[in-house]
């Protein structure tokens, strides 16, 4: 069985579903609402990309370095992706990144509740050691989200990939270790339970 292996995680803000093709069409509408993939210092795949990135990500999975995962909002609509990614099961490491949401999602809970499920099922079924995030040094909305959820700032990798158009990306590194866990989940079940 591959590790980590593919689940269902579900909250009162969202749910996670293991990707799939039959998810497209959602995944789709979902993308147009705030048009994503015009970000340049992200990558979100247009309307029309879609099934080329599914496909990407389900080769990823077989591969075993990634497990992509299809969001959906409290209603049940499809709201984006995101992944556990650069899966290192032997250091019981992964980072969860490649995520987006529909504008309509954005700035609501359902970002931490995502994330609460996902840190819960690394460190609490998985054994984690360490969680990452890691997102463009100038992706302020991206920083400030991961910084919400109590991860520190391991450092900057300065020209660290080549982004669209041949730029330079600077990528801003951040972890959630084993030992911290138990801070941040009381942290992030304070933040879901405050009245909106």
């Amino acid at each position: 069985m591959s590790w980590p292996a593919p689940v269902t995680l579900a909250g009162p803000h969202a749910r996670l579903e293991p990707l799939s093709p039959d998810h497209a069409d959602g995944l789709r509408e979902a993308t147009r609402d705030g048009e994503l993939w015009r970000l340049w210092y992200t990558s979100v795949p247009s309307p029309e990309g879609m099934a080329a990135e599914i496909e990407r990500r389900l080769a990823l999975q077989a591969a075993g370095s990634m497990l992509p995962f299809t969001v959906f909002d409290a209603e049940g609509r499809i709201a984006g992706m995101t992944t556990y990614m650069h899966v290192d099961a032997v250091n019981r490491r992964v980072e969860i990144g490649s995520t987006w949401y529909a504008a309509r999602v954005q700035r609501t809970p359902l970002n931490t509740q995502c994330k609460r499920l996902l840190l819960a099922h690394a460190f609490e079924q998985l054994a984690c050691i360490a969680v990452e995030f890691r997102t463009h040094r100038l992706n302020v909305q991206s920083r400030r989200a991961i910084e919400r959820l109590g991860a520190q700032l391991d450092g900057i990798l300065r020209a660290h990939m080549v982004g669209p158009g041949g730029t330079l990306r600077d990528t801003a590194v951040y972890s959630i270790t084993a030992a911290e866990w138990p801070t941040v989940r009381q942290h992030l079940d304070w933040q879901l339970a405050r009245p909106r």
